[in-house]
């Protein structure tokens, strides 16, 4: 299943969200039946039973006026009168007919059939009696037939009517069960809805806690490793623009600074310095008690040049024991040969290092734009230049010479 699964959705996700379509089509499903159940259910309720209601309540009637009319046939006097009451008696018994005939045909049960079938033993009877009745009003034989119909002909319409009344009942007591039926499918399906429901939503929550958990998770670790990011990039520009040791800018960088100084000069007519420092019996530092210390030496080296300039003027570390310092906006090179002095006089402080004390002297190599120098590679040559005569000791009479400002 995992094959078919979008980049990024778990198994668990996946499946908990498919489990919750088949939710949701069960609870549909389960739905229209239920509704369909209870349709017909509804549909026997009204179509059926009260149909079979208001028959019975048609023969009944229809039977009660069949009986009436005989009745009063009986009394009538007018022969006129007589035929009416006749014609009415004809009509019922074609309702009774029809209605019995419309029942047996929606169908009985055993209990149904049980009681149709009385009644029609009951209907014989009456018929039976009543066409004597007929007969002897057609004679002139009144009284005998008042008789027979108070005797016999009454008592044995008010059976058939207590037989229909149970009819009716037992007719009512199962549209009062189909009504309970068609109450108990629809709170079973409420129930079996509202379950599939609450089931739905509960998986819907958990899948949504489970998505927002895992988004935050992604987020938090994308996060993370943007940060991580941005601190490798930070890394990468400090590593191509520093020194890893001291910390001071490189000799790439030193040259982008030079390039925009020269040009600043250049536009406003300033002039540029720049001070070549090589640390003097470096090699020896090293080879007398270690890297470590030399590491030292030059660390401090960075700092104590950093802390002799001013916050407009930049130090780069070359590369070994090469120092170079950047100075903007000279006024001359008085000036700038007082910077010189400033930084052999804090280089040539007292110096111990890991219990050693170690003596730190320089070479400083000067150059001024645009008097020794037209571009940066020309003033750098001319600074290596001054330095190694400086450090020939063919210019360090004179330099020292300087007074310091």
């Amino acid at each position: 299943m995992s094959m078919f699964l979008p980049r990024g959705v778990s198994l668990i996700t996946g499946t908990a969200f498919v489990a919750l379509i088949a939710l949701i089509c069960g609870l549909a499903i389960n739905g229209l039946l239920q509704l369909q159940t209870l349709g017909s259910q509804i549909r026997t309720v009204v179509e059926q039973h009260n149909r079979r209601i208001e028959l019975i309540t048609q023969t009944q009637v229809a039977a009660h006026t069949r009986t009436d009319s005989l009745f009063r046939m009986a009394l009538a006097d007018d022969p006129f009168e007589r035929d009416d009451f006749f014609m009415k008696f004809n009509r019922a018994g074609f309702l009774v007919g029809s209605g019995r005939n419309a029942l047996r045909q929606m169908g009985f049960t055993p209990a149904e059939q049980k009681s149709f079938d009385a009644q029609t033993r009951l209907i014989n009877d009456i018929q039976t009696v009543q066409e004597r009745v007929v007969d002897l009003l057609k004679a002139g034989r009144d009284a005998e037939a008042r008789r027979v119909l108070m005797q016999e002909a009454i008592p044995l319409q008010e059976a058939f009517n207590r037989r229909l009344a149970d009819m009716r009942i037992l007719y009512q007591h199962a549209n009062l069960d189909a009504q309970r039926q068609a109450t108990q499918t629809y709170q079973r399906s409420s129930l079996i809805t509202l379950t599939f429901g609450i089931v739905a939503i509960a998986l819907a929550l958990l899948i949504a806690w489970r998505a927002v958990r895992t988004v935050g998770r992604k987020s938090k670790l994308i996060d993370e490793q943007m940060v991580e990011l941005e601190r490798s990039r930070a890394a990468l520009r400090e590593e191509a623009t520093h020194d890893a040791l001291t910390g001071l800018a490189n000799r790439r960088l030193f040259y982008d600074r030079l390039q925009q100084a020269i040009r600043h000069a250049h536009r406003y007519g300033g002039k540029v310095g720049i001070l070549y420092v090589d640390l003097d019996r470096f090699k020896a530092i090293n080879d007398r008690h270690g890297h470590h210390v030399g590491d030292a030496v030059l660390t401090e080296v960075a700092k104590r040049l950093t802390s002799s300039i001013r916050d407009s003027d930049s130090v780069a570390r070359l590369g070994g024991d090469e120092f170079v310092v950047l100075l903007e906006g000279v006024q001359g090179r008085d000036e700038f040969v007082t910077t010189a002095h400033k930084i052999e006089e804090v280089l040539n402080a007292n110096s111990h290092f890991f219990g050693f004390e170690v003596e730190i002297a320089a070479s400083i190599g000067q150059a001024l734009f645009p008097d020794d120098g037209a571009d940066e590679d020309a003033l750098i040559r001319a600074a290596d230049a001054a330095m190694y005569r400086v450090k020939s000791s063919c210019e360090s009479e004179r330099q020292h010479r300087l007074p310091l400002q």
